[in-house]
């Protein structure tokens, strides 16, 4: 049936059994693909039923549809004619695994953070109502999105406008990492009123039946039950808000969403529509371990199992963290709902009063941290490098203009693997290299990185270490010398040297040994404030420099660097080889370095073009 459902017209007319069939293809094609390519598994599984009711009550693309985040659009593309695209999920020139504006009509939005989706939907709303549409705009928001202070702002909002804007909070009990705070909490005591919300729908039901009077007595049933429930109970948050409330519902249940769809369509005001669902629904392993598969790499379907991790830069922030922090009581360690990402859940499981998980709240993470320090503690912050683009103001404002120490440790920096356009960490160096009294460092093995935060950890100072998802790469580091932050190999009467940092250095020694030229290489791990004496001791003069740099030009290493060199009077034919202006899409990590020109054999050819030029 799957294969044949060309547009979201096509499922309007199925019946419920048709429905509960088509959920348990779209199931089985998930699976299958994940499996194979990666992607975010568990999340994806529990909204099933939600994208096909929402797609039978609305009328999208006219109506928008609008994701946070993205984890659960799976479903959505399936219905919307990316069938036969679906095995390319993720992969260099195939579909995105979030929703994207460039790929269909039906995405509303390019989505990948979380917290904006009641934002954007306000205001496609208002653009509606102001062009006299009767379209609706539906956000669906995880229950761990609440936990991002954005949500708040832009309910706040939502009240006083009679806008025909529905808000599906779909409450699974988990964002990444497991809920925390007081929301979860709260959410909880909501749900026990869902045997309530069953029995206000069966008798909806009953009265409608009743010839000639139904609808009359459905309008006086619900006054009565308004009134009798302000006189006895408290409004709940949402109503507290001034917002329509409808749930909780069941979330995997087709008919039951459906019912309370149409209803909050009837309304035809902002209203939150509160639905539970199961995360992993559907595939056992998934169902246990919702965290493992929230973002899995592929998998062997039968057993569930990956291929073993080995070891990572993840894993070397978790064993150095775990022992710095025995020997100093004063470290704490703080995630935003990503304890196993980050690879905090070994120090979370030592060490648990000094952990803290603050939910999808990457800007409180920050000046969390601020407070902490200012205490007399020795913050450990780690985000993904692309979350972290969140946090500019508060790293000025509560950590450095504070003049308090923190750990800033930015993951999966440079180019990032399948998740793509919303997720690479190109951005972080021309960001936070503005801030002043800000150290920078890139290293580029687990060795260093170990080294690096022992000595970040124990300074006064406010200092960002950078490293890559995934495995450090493999060459010849014995042919380096070290002086201070730089690291070189240049033959005696080098031609010209490459200048980099981080992992791409193990291109630029490979492309040094390719060219037909004499090259040398020198690797900075100091990007801020730029070691520029021991990088000029290193080039000592040589007339040709390759700025070589796995992220940004504008703004970035590359570019600081030629400024260092003419304030110095130093003025060598440089060529500057680094992402240039555009956004970088999904693939795998050889896809993107090919595309970019990463690649030793690609290097060695350009720098040979530009010195035989």
């Amino acid at each position: 049936m799957l294969k044949d459902i060309r547009s979201p017209a096509d499922i309007k007319a199925l019946s419920e059994n048709e429905l509960s069939a088509l959920a348990g293809e779209i199931r089985e094609k998930i699976i299958s693909t994940v499996s194979e390519n990666g992607g975010h598994l568990a999340s994806n599984l529990g909204s099933v039923e939600l994208t096909l009711a929402l797609h039978r009550v609305f009328d999208c693309p006219r109506e928008k549809i609008i994701f946070d985040v993205g984890h659960q659009c799976y479903a959505h593309k399936l219905i919307t004619g990316r069938f036969e695209q679906f095995e390319t999920l993720r992969k260099y020139g195939g579909i995105s695994g979030f929703t994207n504006r460039d790929e269909s009509e039906y995405d509303a939005v390019t989505a990948g953070h979380s917290g904006s989706s009641v934002s954007a939907a306000l205001g496609v709303a208002s653009a509606e109502a102001l062009k006299g549409s009767d379209a609706f705009t539906v956000a669906v928001v995880g229950d761990g999105s609440f936990t991002n202070g954005m949500i708040y702002e832009a309910l706040n909002n939502c009240s006083a406008k009679k806008l025909r804007l529905v808000i599906v909070l779909n409450d699974n009990g988990m964002s990444i990492s497991e809920n925390v705070g007081a929301l979860p909490k709260y959410l909880s005591r909501i749900r026990t009123s869902e045997g309530y919300f069953s029995f206000k729908v069966k008798t909806k039901r009953f009265f409608m039946k009743i010839p000639g009077i139904g609808r009359h007595l459905v309008s006086i049933s619900r006054k009565m039950k308004n009134g009798i429930r302000r006189l006895l109970y408290r409004d709940n948050l949402f109503e507290s808000l001034g917002l329509e409330y409808l749930g909780p519902v069941d979330g995997n249940d087709i008919e039951k969403l459906t019912s309370v769809l149409r209803e909050a369509k009837h309304r035809a005001e902002c209203t939150v529509v509160h639905i539970r669902t199961k995360k992993g629904l559907g595939y056992s392993f998934a169902e246990d371990d919702p965290g493992r598969f929230h973002s899995a790499s592929p998998f062997e379907r039968e057993s569930g199992k990956g291929a073993g991790a080995g070891m990572s830069f993840t894993r070397a922030v978790s064993e150095t963290l775990c022992t710095v922090a025995e020997n100093d009581r004063r470290v704490v360690a703080v995630s935003a709902a990503m304890t196993e990402g980050v690879g905090f859940d070994g120090f979370a499981d030592l060490y648990p009063d000094r952990y803290f998980d603050v939910g999808i709240a990457e800007e409180h993470a920050v000046a969390f941290c601020g407070g902490l320090s200012a205490a007399g503690l020795r913050p450990v912050l780690a985000l993904y490098s692309t979350f972290a683009q969140r946090v500019y103001d508060q790293l000025f404002h509560d950590i450095v203009l504070q003049r308090v120490p923190m750990t800033l440790l930015l993951s999966h920096a440079g180019l990032v693997p399948g998740d793509g356009i919303t997720h690479q960490g190109l951005f972080d160096v021309p960001l936070f290299s503005s801030i002043p009294n800000l150290r920078i460092f890139s290293p580029d093995s687990y060795s260093e990185l170990a080294l690096l935060m022992a000595d970040c950890i124990a300074s006064p100072n406010v200092d960002i270490i950078r490293y890559p998802k995934g495995k450090e790469a493999v060459y010849d580091r014995s042919a380096f010398t070290r002086n201070g932050d730089v690291f070189s190999f240049v033959p005696e009467k080098a031609e010209a040297v490459i200048v980099t940092y981080g992992r791409v250095t193990a291109e630029a020694y490979e492309a040094a040994k390719l060219s037909s030229h004499k090259v040398g290489v020198v690797r900075v791990s100091r990007l801020l404030p730029l070691p520029i004496d021991e990088i000029l001791s290193a080039l000592g003069g040589v007339p040709f420099v390759y700025i070589l740099e796995e992220g940004m030009r504008r703004g970035g290493f590359c570019e600081r660097l030629t400024a260092h060199f003419t304030e110095r009077g130093y003025c060598p034919k440089v060529v500057i080889h680094a992402v240039n202006g555009e956004f970088v899409p999904h693939g795998d990590n050889a896809s993107l370095a090919h595309r970019f020109g990463f690649e030793a054999d690609e290097i060695a050819a350009r720098l040979d073009r530009a010195l035989e030029g």
